[in-house]
């Protein structure tokens, strides 16, 4: 997939665990482990602004497009 998730990486920024984020959030671990690991195949508006507020950051730095090379 072109999409990359860097919510690993925003998570070190913010020195915030997954843990953490959830319970701010009110989204299961599950549903963001999934999203985390890059095996969601989409997001909720919602879910993407209660994230981006609590860790104070643009959809931009959640969510990065890497356009695959043809072979």
């Amino acid at each position: 997939m072109a999409i990359i998730v860097n919510l690993d990486v925003m998570l070190a920024k913010r020195k915030m665990s997954l843990t953490e984020l959830s319970n701010s959030v009110g989204i299961t671990m599950a549903n963001l482990s999934i999203l985390k690991k890059e095996k969601a195949k989409a997001i909720r508006f919602s879910t993407l602004d209660a994230i981006c507020q609590t860790l104070e950051c643009q959809p931009g730095d959640i969510l990065e497009f890497k356009a695959e090379v043809s072979k």
